[in-house]
């Protein structure tokens, strides 16, 4: 087949254009002049060079092309939101629409669990209720702008299914792996591995490993049911867990300081001030979440997608602290 990836350069894309080379598709890397081709280094693919910001480089990009992978977004700037809004939610209106014009036969979409909102206040507390893909937003869109961007753009992909375009969604949960070159998700393991977090907050996470996402992908490509979404998650793990795990595998000693949340909460808005000008080891975004547990209920894409994670949360952590390492980031 000949497929398209967004957002190729970035850590999801660029395994996934790995991935569908090793299995023989002829790939299309869609990425900006500026972006940085070190993740698809020595890789046969076509590039296209072009912004879904900007139509007229998405339309001969998706000349020929029968699948594409949508995985460009963006984080967003902390003074700049409007461009996350370009790149998140008006960028997938165009890729569904010139998609859609260009008789693309099947559009996989990378969303994100950030796109489900957070989970309930009554969920808080020691058996959190995983949340699934029916959970919908409802979360102050000025505190997590990510992810308010994220839900924004799902509802411009069902739009494009409405209009007659085969859409599946994924929603990956935290990334973990080697390869994160912008430290999407990775953060976390160098700070604590350079002693930079000294205390930990209640809640909880998943994770799962970069390959699985992939697989994920692959699966929802040709199981996945049209306008449905599908959680890609592997172990859901308190905040402690996960960074006693990190802690393990760096050498180091975890954070035994447990601060209550609602004080952490309460520092967002100070945070948000400050870090203009520190460089502070997590954002204000992050502390407005603290206490939440964001564990998700995998068993959809286990029976539609017939997906489940094969590498353990340990296995990820490693090899993406082995990774930072090589790269002179730790």
């Amino acid at each position: 087949m000949k497929i398209l990836v967004t957002g190729s350069t970035g850590f999801i894309g660029s395994h996934l254009c790995r991935a569908l080379v090793d299995a023989g598709e002829q790939v299309r890397a869609f990425h900006r002049s500026r972006s940085s081709l070190q993740g698809l280094a020595d890789l046969a693919v076509e590039h296209a060079i072009g912004d879904v910001t900007r139509p007229d480089t998405l339309e001969p990009a998706m000349q020929d092309i029968e699948i594409v992978f949508h995985c460009a977004a963006m984080l967003g700037l902390p003074n700049d939101p409007g461009q996350m809004y370009n790149v998140s939610v008006q960028g997938t209106r165009n890729v569904m629409r010139v998609a859609r014009q260009s008789g693309v036969r099947r559009v996989v979409h990378t969303s994100s669990v950030a796109a489900l909102g957070v989970p309930l206040e009554t969920q808080q507390a020691a058996s959190p209720i995983p949340m699934d893909e029916r959970h919908t937003w409802n979360f102050r869109p000025d505190r997590w702008r990510y992810g308010y961007a994220k839900y924004l753009a799902e509802l411009e992909v069902q739009y494009a299914v409405a209009q007659g375009l085969d859409v599946v969604i994924v929603n990956p949960v935290v990334v973990i792996g080697a390869g994160d070159l912008n430290r999407i998700s990775g953060d976390i393991i160098i700070h604590l591995a350079q002693g930079h977090l000294p205390v930990v907050v209640p809640g909880g996470l998943n994770a799962i490993h970069i390959e699985d996402v992939v697989r994920g992908h692959l699966a929802a490509l040709e199981l996945g049911k049209t306008g449905e979404r599908y959680i890609l998650g592997a172990e859901n793990l308190t905040l402690m867990q996960f960074l006693q795990i990190i802690a393990q595998v760096a050498g180091v000693t975890a954070p035994k300081i447990s601060l209550p949340a609602r004080l952490v909460r309460g520092l967002a808005r100070p945070a948000s001030t400050a870090g203009k000008w520190l460089n502070l080891p997590v954002s204000s975004e992050l502390l407005h979440k603290a206490g939440y547990f964001f564990y998700y209920d995998t068993r959809k894409a286990q029976q539609e997608l017939d997906f489940c994670a094969r590498y353990s949360v340990r296995r990820a952590v490693a090899e993406a602290y082995a990774w930072y390492l090589g790269q002179g980031m730790i």
